[in-house]
């Protein structure tokens, strides 16, 4: 994981390709980090992740490339990543099948699915 460690409020809710995926019970919204120790790139934690939020296939989400251009996201990311050192904090927020996501310098996913038609699977 990245060097945030989730919140004291989310509760761990699923695992996707070895990425925990957490839920904030107070926000409504879903959570996960990228791991600086293995390469995955954003994109496919991304798309894994909203995949499992909204309980469909990846395959049945819209093309990523409709909402944000992978390729940039994945070289932004990666350049937060760097060694260098960086200013603020940076993130990049955009809708991606219906959801409201947001991409974070340090890793965090942060999904908002639309409007509570979504249960997290532990309840």
């Amino acid at each position: 994981m990245s060097g945030t460690a989730p919140r004291e409020t989310l509760t761990p809710i699923a695992d996707t390709n070895g990425r925990t995926v957490y839920y904030d019970d107070d926000r409504g919204t879903y959570h996960t980090w990228c791991d600086d120790g293995a390469y995955e790139p954003v994109s496919t934690a991304l798309l894994m992740t909203v995949s499992s939020v909204l309980g469909v296939e990846p395959d049945d989400l819209e093309a990523l490339s409709e909402c944000v251009e992978p390729d940039a996201l994945n070289a932004l990311f990666g350049h937060w990543r760097g060694d260098e050192p960086r200013v603020g904090d940076g993130s990049i927020s955009f809708r991606f099948s219906q959801c409201a996501v947001t991409v974070r310098a340090d890793g965090e996913i942060e999904i908002d699915p639309p409007q509570r038609s979504i249960v997290p699977a532990d309840r």
